[in-house]
């Protein structure tokens, strides 16, 4: 894996950006669970049911997985089709995974994009809460990860482009090329 540092500066700013990010949102991931099974334990043991705890959970998998998306993209970790993919040299990988950011992420992101600017504006101009009584009250707040979400994967889709083009070009080190100098590893 490439170093964000030989990157150009702000797309090395971007992919560290992504990995603070994405590290951080671990934490939430704990604290849902945390907060899952307190839930569960209230219902089971005590009867006792309550509906901000219940929606807070639903805040936290929807930041986790909204916001982690780009995290998730620059670790190679989306599910993918790989029955041609894997056998493939580094640099087809690259030509396969620079031609599906430029005709596939980017445009997909940048429909996300502008098609949630409209719905969360009005969520915001009304201030969006739950629709469940005693529900929490910022669901403009929720809907705003959406636009979010859309800017955090195009941007990350920024550096993997320029990423798999330096390998394409022969300008970077390619993953599996047993020569690659540690630095890169």
């Amino acid at each position: 894996m490439m170093r964000a540092s030989s990157l150009p500066r702000p797309l090395a700013w971007i992919d560290t950006l992504t990995d603070y990010l994405g590290k951080a949102l671990t934490w939430l991931v704990l604290i849902m669970m945390l907060t899952e099974f307190l839930i569960v334990v209230l219902r089971y043991l005590f009867n006792f049911s309550n509906t901000p705890l219940q929606e807070s959970v639903m805040y936290l998998h929807a930041t986790v997985f909204l916001l982690a998306a780009a995290y998730t993209l620059k670790h190679d970790g989306h599910v993918r089709v790989d029955i041609f993919y894997r056998g493939m040299s580094a640099k087809k990988k690259a030509w396969v995974d620079l031609l599906g950011t430029l005709f596939l992420l980017l445009p997909v992101m940048i429909f996300t994009l502008l098609l949630s600017l409209g719905y969360v504006d009005k969520s915001w101009r009304i201030l969006e809460g739950s629709p469940e009584p005693g529900g929490l009250p910022g669901v403009f707040l929720l809907k705003t990860l959406i636009p979010l979400f859309a800017v955090l994967m195009s941007l990350q889709g920024l550096v993997e482009l320029l990423r798999n083009a330096l390998i394409i070009r022969g300008s970077r080190p390619m993953d599996d090329d047993p020569d690659q100098p540690e630095e890169y590893l």
